[in-house]
């Protein structure tokens, strides 16, 4: 198993899919990037740890956050990280902060065959 991080944010339809990839497979940890309102709004039967962003930051600081809150909790040297909702700004602090914690990624998605890496 492994852990998976997925943008939790915007994009018609993709909370559906964040949330198939979540319940169609088993995780050592689950990190949602999103922003308070994707905490109070989305459902997760399994346990989930919300990573909190400010949307309105700048790339840099978004993406010192997301390292900031990530560092010490990521165990493995490689992850699942899921794209499908959220924006191009959240894509690229995320990359940029799970390389800059010295992690590889596995680009994972959830396709008609089930749950494949990309």
């Amino acid at each position: 198993m492994t852990e998976l991080i997925a943008c939790l944010s915007t994009g018609k339809g993709t909370w559906g899919h964040v949330n198939r990839l979540i319940q169609d497979q088993e995780w050592d940890k689950i990190f949602l990037i999103t922003n308070e309102f994707g905490k109070e709004n989305f459902t997760v039967e399994k346990e989930a740890e919300f990573i909190i962003i400010q949307q309105s930051q700048g790339l840099i600081e978004l993406r010192d956050q997301i390292e900031k809150s990530l560092k010490d909790k990521v165990k493995g040297t490689e992850v699942a990280v899921n794209f499908v909702s959220g924006t191009g700004k959240e894509h690229t602090a995320l990359i940029s902060a799970l390389l800059r914690l010295g992690v590889g990624i596995r680009l994972t998605a959830l396709t008609k065959d089930g749950i494949k890496e990309l």
